[in-house]
């Protein structure tokens, strides 16, 4: 750990990177793509590193993605991972690498990696992309992929850490829970559709940082891909009042880095403490009497 506090009573410091990528067809290149920019975060002085959602393989196509998939033990972008996390001695969270479950399903899986190359914690997408937009663009995330049905929370050096990717970012119980559960950083790897990131992006991370009192760090995918599919790219560190500490713009693959304060949580919880002032509510449902209004009618 490069980052020192300032005293006993002072949470340390760390620098944040966020690689933005171009993830294509085949694992290979991508994997190439990917460690070239975490060597340059880490040269940066980079403690903290994250890569953006399916950052092994980018593919439409079900026959060729299932091709090139491999299982956990046997993914050498997995392995290539944690041998290069060993190697800089960073926390490096793989945003999420498609990796075979069956013979018919894929998962979505994040990891966090530590600087011993260990898999700490990994998290399995929950919220399926099944969308259609218009101008034709349609996703079913659900046909390939097997969803998560566990949140993830994990321990970094600087404060408790809680893993979502992508879509789940439109579900905001669930980064609800990990806050509850101590999370003072929200991950939000991300493969953003450029028409929704265009209207959405920016403002659903910001929310997710605001109303939780956290740190929201999201590597992202960005530009047109191999595969025909446009994404958003602007990967973003946004701090727990909601500033956008660094923004890596839409076009091309890169890193953005941050130095990140774990006190920040503190102080803007205690500025509004949001997370102390949550109740548990019941829902009455005030359907109209209809019969009643017939009556009524009948009247007049």
């Amino acid at each position: 750990m490069r980052a020192e506090g300032k005293d006993m009573n002072t949470q340390p410091t760390f620098v944040a990177a966020m690689i933005q990528m171009r993830s294509g067809l085949l694992p290979e290149p991508n994997f190439e793509q990917g460690s070239r920019l975490i060597r340059e975060a880490a040269a940066q002085g980079a403690d903290f590193v994250q890569t953006p959602e399916v950052s092994n393989i980018m593919q439409a196509d079900r026959a060729a993605l299932f091709e090139h998939l491999r299982a956990e033990d046997d993914d050498r972008s997995l392995s290539g991972y944690r041998d290069l996390a060993r190697e800089l001695k960073i926390h490096l969270n793989v945003g999420s690498l498609a990796l075979r479950l069956t013979k018919e399903k894929a998962v979505n899986r994040s990891f966090l990696i530590g600087p011993s190359g260990d898999i700490l914690a990994r998290y399995d997408k929950i919220h399926m992309f099944d969308i259609d937009l218009d101008g034709g663009e349609s996703y079913r995330e659900s046909a390939n992929y097997q969803p998560g049905e566990t949140a993830a929370i994990a321990d970094l050096p600087w404060g408790r850490l809680g893993m979502t990717i992508c879509y789940d970012v439109r579900f905001p119980a669930l980064y609800r829970a990990l806050a509850e559960a101590g999370a003072s950083f929200l991950t939000v790897p991300a493969a953003f559709t450029r028409k929704t990131g265009e209207a959405h992006w920016h403002t659903l991370l910001r929310a997710r940082a605001i109303e939780n009192g956290c740190f929201v760090f999201a590597a992202a995918q960005a530009g047109m891909h191999e595969n025909n599919r446009e994404t958003f790219g602007h990967s973003l560190i946004v701090d727990p009042w909601g500033t956008v500490l660094a923004d890596a713009g839409g076009a091309e693959p890169g890193i953005v880095l941050a130095t990140i304060d774990p006190g920040k949580v503190l102080a803007v919880r205690k500025a509004v403490p949001s997370l102390q002032h949550g109740r548990r509510f019941s829902l009455a449902d005030h359907k109209p009497a209809s019969d009643h209004l017939h009556l009524v009618r009948g009247s007049a």
